[in-house]
């Protein structure tokens, strides 16, 4: 796996991460029909939130973002973009896994939103998601805190 770390995000990396997004989640809304260039990227603007936001950095390289945004007791896991390029070498993984290990001295619930057929569900269902909720577009994810153990799947 690759050297990776997380940075705070600013406003200043908006744009960039609008931009990784629409890439990210281009295949999964043209085979949902829901793709639109603008729409994407704005959706991303509006909810953009640096302060609960981390830029992901490989090799000392801007290759992604995670948004932890808190909801009373409870997380969203929100805007989780890896460049293509950087998928694949267990980086996100690592990444999630330190953000939950964090929730999870906590005590605190996390959820998150996937699309339906997301590659990416396979890597929070590994990590203890469960699906709580789906329609034809969204499947939203719960993850209690874990009270030890490993999340992985044997």
């Amino acid at each position: 796996m690759a050297d990776w770390e997380l940075r705070p995000a600013s406003a200043a990396d908006v744009d960039a991460v609008a931009e990784l997004r629409a890439v990210v989640l281009r295949p999964d809304l043209e085979r949902l029909g829901r793709y639109d260039a603008v729409h994407v990227r704005e959706r991303l603007r509006k909810a953009f939130t640096p302060a609960h936001t981390w830029v992901i950095e490989v090799a000392g390289a801007w290759s992604g973002c995670v948004a932890l945004r808190p909801d009373g007791d409870a997380y969203w896991l929100e805007h989780f973009y890896l460049d293509p390029a950087t998928q694949g070498r267990g980086i996100g993984g690592a990444v999630l896994r330190s953000l939950l290990e964090r929730c999870d001295r906590e005590g605190a619930v996390v959820w998150l939103d996937v699309l339906q057929g997301s590659a990416a569900r396979r890597l929070y269902e590994r990590h203890g998601f469960a699906v709580e909720i789906e329609d034809e577009v969204d499947v939203f994810m719960v993850r209690r805190p874990s009270t030890g153990g490993d999340h992985r799947s044997l």
